[in-house]
């Protein structure tokens, strides 16, 4: 048996297929994994996501550890009331784990994966060192995210008038608290919608009015296709330790700039773009009838071989995609070798579907 969150015994009365993910007892779907799919991209759904870890910074010098600890820079001009996607890094520049940072009242809220809790944890108490700073972790809290391009009116209909107004003012990746409630504009679909973090004793209530609502419950698997979609990296499979945002398609949440900041993985980054970058994370679509999964070989000719790092049906396209880390020089086509065989794929960039659009 695995950690359950406060909502397992509502997810088994409405339906739900329970499986383990990171240690957890998770819905992976309440009946169609696909119909869940379409209900986020077409209207809206609800995501159980209090698995993940909230870690709450505080101290006189939370900032200075925090632009020391992440490749992304908390102090840049655009990260004050925004949400800030970014990777944690080991000295070689490998990804420890991709987090998000929110800026609060009395300091910082990081949100990282539910499988690297325990390594998270450990690394930022062994990197304290001497900065005055306190780490907390906040498992007294419940997370849902409700994704779609109606979550926002649909939402606002359901809660104080003081919480609609917050809703309906958020601009895209900013978070704000409301009292006992953190509000953000983000999610991990591809599609508009909101994350709330709230008290675990008022989950399973605040859980049965959005479903009462017409929220449609979504589970893990449909989380799954509507992120490999939007092109959005899962960590464990796209991104690990042994590589870096370089190769990661995450080189956007890197801040290089300041060049007198400091940060862990740093000397790493900048040896790895002075001798020259050697793989990327591209987009894979077969065209034939097909799976494509992970670890599965990719081949260019005359340049080389790749792997795809994460691949599925995808219910919008009705196509099997993927993404793949491959050589630098792969350019728009490729074969993958699926059960002996190799089948063509056209190569693309990393996002196929976003906001409701196909963008191949």
């Amino acid at each position: 048996m695995g950690q359950r969150t406060p909502l397992y015994d509502l997810h088994l009365a409405l339906g739900a297929k329970m499986v383990d993910f990171g240690g957890w007892d998770m819905p992976l779907h309440y009946g169609s994994q696909v119909e869940e799919h379409h209900q986020v991209r077409r209207d809206c759904g609800v995501f159980d996501v209090s698995h993940l870890t909230v870690i709450d910074v505080h101290g006189a010098q939370a900032t200075p550890w925090l632009r020391w600890l992440l490749a992304n820079d908390v102090a840049s001009p655009n990260a004050h009331g925004k949400a800030l996607y970014s990777t944690l890094l080991n000295e070689q520049g490998g990804v420890i784990d991709d987090l998000l940072v929110y800026r609060t009242d009395d300091g910082y809220r990081l949100v990282a994966n539910a499988a690297t809790r325990d390594k998270d944890l450990a690394w930022l108490q062994a990197h304290i060192g001497d900065y005055d700073v306190q780490v907390r972790e906040r498992p007294e809290l419940s997370i849902f995210a409700v994704q779609g391009p109606h979550a926002r009116d649909k939402l606002a209909e359901l809660v104080s008038s003081d919480r609609a107004a917050l809703i309906r003012e958020l601009a895209p990746f900013e978070g704000r608290s409301s009292r006992d409630w953190f509000i953000s504009r983000t999610g991990y679909t591809g599609e508009d919608g909101l994350e709330i973090t709230l008290p675990a004793e008022q989950a399973p209530a605040f859980f049965n009015d959005l479903v009462g609502a017409g929220i449609a419950p979504s589970g893990l698997g449909a989380r799954d296709t509507l992120r490999l979609e939007a092109g959005m990296t899962l960590y464990g499979q796209d991104i690990d330790e042994a590589h870096s945002p370089l190769t990661s398609n995450l080189a956007h949440n890197i801040a290089l700039e300041p060049a007198d900041r400091d940060f862990i993985g740093r000397r790493a980054l900048e040896a790895e773009q002075a001798a020259g970058v050697q793989l990327k994370l591209v987009g894979l679509v077969l065209e034939e009838r097909g799976v494509l999964r992970a670890h599965q070989v990719v081949r260019i000719a005359q340049i080389g071989e790749g792997e795809i790092t994460s691949g599925s049906f995808s219910p919008t396209l009705s196509k099997a995609i993927a993404l793949a880390r491959v050589p630098v020089a792969t350019a728009d086509r490729a074969e993958v070798e699926i059960r002996g065989k190799w089948y063509p794929v056209r190569v693309v960039k990393p996002t196929f579907v976003r906001q409701g659009k196909i963008l191949i």
